[in-house]
């Protein structure tokens, strides 16, 4: 892992086979491998992994810029499906776009393979 920052134990995404494969200053991006234990009834990833990858993306990314003290939870996330995952890893990059004092705003793309499948924008409130 190209890490300059400290992982987190995350126990949710290892339920889901997600990794963190990078977290910097601002930003964060993870992995999941393709498994069947992961498709819905129409035999795609389901879309909960899909979003659960930005979601814990997005918090990696806050998480890198919190001062000490400082802890985030998610406000929103809203995200837009734009195809199918089928058959390929999934990779995810969340980025900051802005970290106020108590409201961090963020947006994250998720790709399966090399192909652009969804994209998310989120806020996350941070406490002291």
């Amino acid at each position: 892992m190209s890490d300059t920052i400290a992982p987190l134990h995350h126990p949710y995404a290892d339920l889901i086979g997600l990794s963190i494969t990078s977290r910097t200053e601002g930003e964060c991006t993870c992995e999941v491998a393709y498994d069947e234990k992961l498709l819905n009834p129409n035999l795609v990833i389901h879309g909960g992994v899909i979003y659960s990858m930005a979601d814990t993306s997005m918090g990696g990314a806050v998480h890198s810029v919190l001062r000490e003290g400082e802890f985030c939870a998610t406000i929103e996330i809203k995200i837009t499906y734009l195809f199918p995952a089928k058959d390929q890893d999934l990779s995810c990059k969340s980025s900051v776009l802005k970290k106020g004092r108590r409201v961090a705003m963020l947006e994250s793309e998720i790709f399966c393979g090399d192909k652009l499948i969804a994209k998310a924008s989120g806020s996350f409130a941070i406490f002291s």
